[in-house]
């Protein structure tokens, strides 16, 4: 016998429109990935498959050849190493430079302000007008880099030092939007952490190291991720200052698809190799993201 105060639960069926009422609100999202991100992204992976006119048209299907000629290319691997080596140079500088001025920032101290401004500075300062400066003070003979240092070194021509110089050009651009997701993952620890452990005995190393560093961790993994990306994603620097060179010093995965397509107008083989940037670029994140897991899992 059921009680009179017993709750009788009614799923009420959704009609069609309260079902898909959801996806309309989503439509004009997916409709502008679709256009400016999912179609272009198809219409590479097609264009890889062909050979090309100097007007970027399909003419001739290939297949695998614009791949199997890449993968024997000489100048291919060559690119990838130095990608390789740029975005190490480019995250290392960009993540300790920030993540070093915004725990600076986090004690008070007259001029505060003016420094956080200065910090953060870089991110508000375009690419290209700041390449340009850099080669003015990067000039052997008038530049104020040679004139500090007793020195007459061409940075920008140096088959050694080119590509570190672009790098930590590019890593000190990245510094400024670190430092400020570092300082707000600073401003998210609790005082009270510190005063305890300030209370134990811990002195002011034991306390970045236990209580500082653990805090930070995912900030730091989202810091890295996308400063990895944008690393590879690096042109604009190196097109004004060195244009690959020398020789191929610079010649970066992204510089050399730019060469390919824009300059010998082998479109098919530019797409080819962006096809194979974006593979390396998801490899690397799935392997990041592995990582993460794992270490958060122990």
């Amino acid at each position: 016998m059921q009680r009179a105060d017993d709750v009788i639960i009614v799923k009420k069926e959704k009609s069609f429109a309260e079902r898909i009422s959801p996806w309309l609100y989503l439509l004009p999202a997916i409709l502008i990935l679709a256009t400016f991100m999912f179609w272009p992204f198809i219409q590479t992976l097609i264009r890889s498959l062909y050979l090309t006119d100097s007007f970027g048209q399909n003419a001739k299907f290939l297949g695998l050849g614009n791949y199997m000629e890449l993968f024997a290319s000489s100048s291919f691997w060559n690119s990838i190493l130095v990608t390789l080596q740029f975005v190490f140079f480019v995250v290392l500088v960009g993540v300790l430079l920030g993540f070093a001025t915004a725990l600076l920032c986090q004690k008070t101290f007259p001029g505060i302000k003016l420094f956080s401004t200065s910090y953060a500075m870089p991110m508000a300062i375009a690419s290209a007008g700041m390449a340009m400066i850099f080669q003015v003070m990067l000039n052997p003979s008038i530049g104020i880099i040679n004139r500090i240092f007793p020195t007459n070194i061409n940075f920008l021509t140096h088959p050694t030092l080119a590509l570190l110089t672009v790098a930590v050009l590019t890593g000190w651009l990245n510094s400024g939007m670190n430092f400020l997701y570092f300082s707000s993952g600073l401003a998210g620890i609790d005082d009270s952490l510190y005063e305890s452990a300030a209370i134990d005995g811990a002195n002011s190393w034991q306390q970045f190291l236990y209580i500082t560093l653990p805090s930070l961790k995912p900030t730091m993994f989202f810091v890295i991720v996308t400063n990895v990306i944008n690393a590879f994603q690096g042109f604009g620097q190196i097109h004004l200052l060195t244009k690959g060179g020398p020789g191929e010093a610079t010649n970066v995965i992204v510089y050399d698809i730019y060469r390919n397509a824009f300059m010998n107008y082998r479109y098919g083989f530019a797409s080819a190799e962006s096809v194979v940037l974006f593979v390396i670029v998801m490899i690397l994140t799935i392997i990041m993201f592995y990582f993460r897991n794992e270490r958060g899992n122990s």
